[in-house]
């Protein structure tokens, strides 16, 4: 199938590595133009790479600038930060919770609205934001975010309506227990605290992933590159687990 995504213009956060990277990967291979944005220029990627901080106050003025002076603009924006240090709600304070909005919620959600006119006037945009099965099902352990990647489906939801008459579809992708660095370094931290080696943890998540393995990050990057093309024009406002059957709501 042609996704249609050749000359797109994609901005994709997180894309130096994890799923920020396969989502980059699976565009620039069907033929978008992709600017990659991470805290770390990244190494022998195939797509040019900015360096920014979401926890900067300023990240989002600063990728979309640049995206227009790079790109001409911006059809495709794949809203994807990394997640907070483990932690349990009654031990979070309000100022670990500003610190993790910072970069998982306001500077998403202001890029996402600076780069909107421009989708609005083309008639033509796609937003994704990868977020977590956690929304649904909190995942024990994740307090921060549970709450702050549920504030982020609220506004994006919102969004999907507003804008769906303009052509620019809004979709929120949850992955569940996909292979990356991340996953693996939760896997350890639950093994650390448990006294067990992490192939332990890693068998236990298995055995509650109706497939029976962890999923690829390369799975992951195709759902987001046919939703990110001008055949899922008909597809917005959803909430899209990737996770192998594992969510039971």
């Amino acid at each position: 199938m042609d996704l249609e995504l050749k000359d797109k213009r994609a901005v994709v956060l997180g894309a130096s590595r994890g799923l920020g990277a396969a989502i980059a990967k699976e565009l620039a291979d069907e033929g978008a133009r992709v600017l990659g944005v991470s805290r770390s220029p990244g190494e022998g990627l195939d797509w040019p790479m900015l360096a920014v901080d979401l926890a900067e106050p300023d990240a989002a003025k600063k990728i979309a600038a640049h995206a227009r002076s790079e790109l001409g603009g911006v059809d495709i924006l794949v809203n994807n930060s990394g997640g907070p240090v483990p932690s349990t709600a009654h031990d979070t304070d309000a100022s670990q919770m500003l610190e993790a909005a910072q970069p998982m919620l306001l500077a998403i959600t202001e890029l996402t609205r600076l780069v909107l006119p421009d989708m609005r006037a083309a008639g033509f945009g796609r937003i994704l934001t990868v977020t977590s099965s956690g929304v649904r099902e909190p995942i024990p352990g994740l307090a921060l975010s549970n709450t702050i990647r549920a504030a982020v489906h609220g506004w994006m939801k919102t969004l999907a309506k507003e804008v769906a008459m303009d052509g620019v579809t809004v979709n929120l992708l949850m992955p569940g227990q996909v292979d990356t660095d991340r996953l693996r370094a939760l896997h350890q931290n639950i093994a650390d605290q448990a006294g067990v080696d992490r192939e332990v943890i890693v068998s236990k998540a298995i055995e509650n992933i109706p497939v029976g393995r962890i999923g690829e990050p390369r799975e992951f990057g195709a759902v987001a590159a046919f939703l990110a093309s001008p055949r899922a024009s008909y597809v917005t406002g959803l909430e899209i687990p990737i996770d192998g059957g594992f969510l039971r709501s």
